[in-house]
């Protein structure tokens, strides 16, 4: 099989570009025995994402209760929505909505309809405490608008996170504690406008520092403390010069934020950030042994290929991510995974083991189209079957799949070994994360066969406009949490902007405390500000732009990589070990 399809080029079904599929690719897809996709890979982890709501939120009446709650699910969509605590509570039957399969009809109509009746936990946010308006924020305590994040405690309008306290407006940033406006940090303490930094104190704008105390605009250093401009202080001269820096100021900040994009372009740039990684390619890995295309994983993985935000421990894994660990032999899955083998085509799936096309189950084993089921084994679209009779029916739905396959508004073709198409997502595309990766305009996003969602009508009227705001925080009144200010794009963007927003009373202290200028911008256009930061999931072949005659290379440094960061680009890039002659 290896000889016979090595470097077999199809073309997407998606797209229409080519990719490639590797012989490594045949072994896996014939250890897990599903066919090979007709999606190429960025088509794949589009459709995934299509399906992942984190941050569009909704009043919706309980479809048990009648109480209002909150909910990733819009009430004008043709779903079942019930509180959180409900649905995992024991007054109802996941059982109970059991569906015959039906041979008449394709695989995804009758999932679709199973779905749409079935009833769907408004947000997933479990263990949380007074946290009510956020989502995938697991064990979250006093927060408001986070979401694919885990244990935080007292953290506002943040997105993907870990043990953070204290702070506001993060995104990637991990175990760090009273800070503001960072990406891609970790284990710092008290730092603000910071990016692609770790183990940091008392700073502002610093990109790609590590052990840095008390800096201003600085990039590319190590340990160092009382640095502005990458320029040495002492102790007196940094705080004299810091005192005139006017950080209180939103006029001001405007002006140092432009600075700090201008030193970034200017600072080395090392191609990827590779740690303790045997033969990975990919950005923001650490402990990943045969690893390939993977992005943003940390303790793994190995032998895998297409993982993206997850990775822990997983083994054997395809197109996974994201919120994906601990499990393996995993494809095309979501959410899920911790302590499970053989899932395929899954999302919000734990603890389980041979699971396909299931959506929220937990330690559960042999299902095939399930949703919500709890300890459960040898379940076709939540009916209960004998383990001769499973068997039997689910090769019978795979080959049902395979001669009548589900077919898209566009004539994309949907046999068992594709995960869901998008239009049976329950979100409208632009609700989704994959709007965030994969911007479309809605005339692209129709023309694509996609659902989308036009803004609701908002019941609140701007009564102070933000270029009104004080430009001092010193001068800003109490009485500004009173306000609904308007957002300075005010909806001409094409973000999920609000239009407007409030100040809340905890964050109003924050800004305070820290003197920190009132943003102008509600969350939504500040995370889109913030997700532009980073570089994209995708991979570039470039070679080494070093020049030095000090890194044992004579003339230009001839090292080839895969990078994040695409030829046209005005960044230095450097290889591993130019980068570390440098900086190091």
């Amino acid at each position: 099989m290896e000889n016979e399809y090595k470097n077999l080029v199809l073309g997407c079904q998606n797209c229409k570009n080519n990719f490639i599929i590797e012989s490594e690719d045949f072994s896996f897809y014939e250890k897990i025995k599903v066919p090979p996709p007709t999606f190429c890979p960025e088509c794949r982890k589009q459709r995934k994402l299509a399906f992942r709501n984190s941050h569009s939120l909704y009043k919706r009446k309980d479809a048990f209760s009648g109480k209002d709650i909150v909910s990733i699910y819009s009430a004008d969509k043709d779903l079942v929505a019930i509180d959180q605590k409900t649905w995992w509570g024991d007054g109802w039957e996941p059982m109970d909505y059991a569906m015959e399969y039906d041979f008449s009809k394709s695989f995804f109509e009758q999932w679709k309809i199973f779905r749409n009746k079935f009833p769907l936990q408004s947000l997933s946010n479990s263990n949380a405490v007074n946290s009510d308006y956020c989502n995938v924020a697991e064990e979250s305590k006093d927060c408001y608008l986070i979401s694919a994040s885990w244990k935080n405690e007292r953290v506002m309008y943040s997105d993907s996170i870990t043990n953070c306290k204290d702070s506001l407006d993060l995104f990637v940033v991990h175990r760090t504690e009273f800070s503001y406006e960072n990406v891609n940090c970790t284990d710092s303490y008290k730092i603000f406008y910071c990016q692609d930094s770790s183990s940091c104190t008392d700073s502002y704008f610093l990109y790609d520092c590590i052990g840095c105390t008390d800096c201003f605009m600085s990039s590319n250093q190590r340990n160092k403390s009382y640095m502005m401009y990458n320029q040495q202080y002492s102790k007196e001269e940094y705080k004299h010069k810091f005192a005139e820096l006017g950080l209180n100021k939103f006029s001001n900040l405007t002006k140092y934020k432009e600075e700090f994009e201008s030193l970034k372009v200017d600072s080395l740039h090392k191609f990827a950030q590779i740690i303790s990684s045997q033969n990975v390619t990919g950005d923001n890995i650490k402990g990943a042994k045969n690893a390939k295309y993977c992005f943003d994983v940390i303790d793994g993985p190995e032998d895998s290929k297409y993982i993206f935000w997850g990775g822990m421990k997983i083994k054997d894994a395809y197109d996974c991510g994201p919120g994906i660990g601990d499990g393996e032999l995993l494809y095309e899955a979501f959410d899920g995974a911790v302590h499970g083998s053989r899932n395929l085509f899954t999302s919000v799936v734990y603890g389980s083991r041979n699971v396909e096309y299931s959506f929220n189950c937990y330690s559960s084993s042999d299902l095939f189209g399930c949703i919500g089921l709890r300890n459960k084994q040898y379940c076709i679209l939540n009916k209960q079957y004998t383990k001769e009779e499973f068997v039997n029916l689910r090769e019978s739905i795979i080959k049902h799949m395979h001669d009548m396959p589900y077919v898209d508004a566009k004539g994309r073709v949907y046999r068992y070994g594709e995960f869901f198409p998008i239009e049976l997502s329950p979100f409208a595309y632009n609700e989704t994360v994959a709007l965030d990766y994969y911007p479309l305009t809605k005339e692209e996003i129709l023309e694509s066969g996609y659902a989308w969602k036009d803004k609701e009508n908002r019941d609140y009227v701007p009564t102070v406009t933000a270029i009104n705001l004080p430009d001092d925080i010193k001068e800003v009144e109490d009485t500004v949490i009173k306000e609904v200010i308007e957002c300075m794009h005010k909806g001409g963007c094409q973000d999920r902007c609000t239009t407007a927003f409030k100040i809340l009373p905890e964050e109003l202290l924050f800004y305070k405390r820290f003197d920190l200028p009132l943003p102008r911008l509600c969350y939504g256009c500040r995370h889109a500000e913030r997700l532009k930061k980073r570089n994209p999931m995708k991979l570039w072949n470039r070679t080494c732009m070093c020049e030095k005659e000090n890194h044992q290379h004579q003339g230009k440094c001839e090292v080839s990589f895969e990078t994040s960061y695409s030829p046209e680009r005005p960044e230095k890039v450097y290889c591993e070990k130019c980068y570390q002659g440098e900086v190091y």
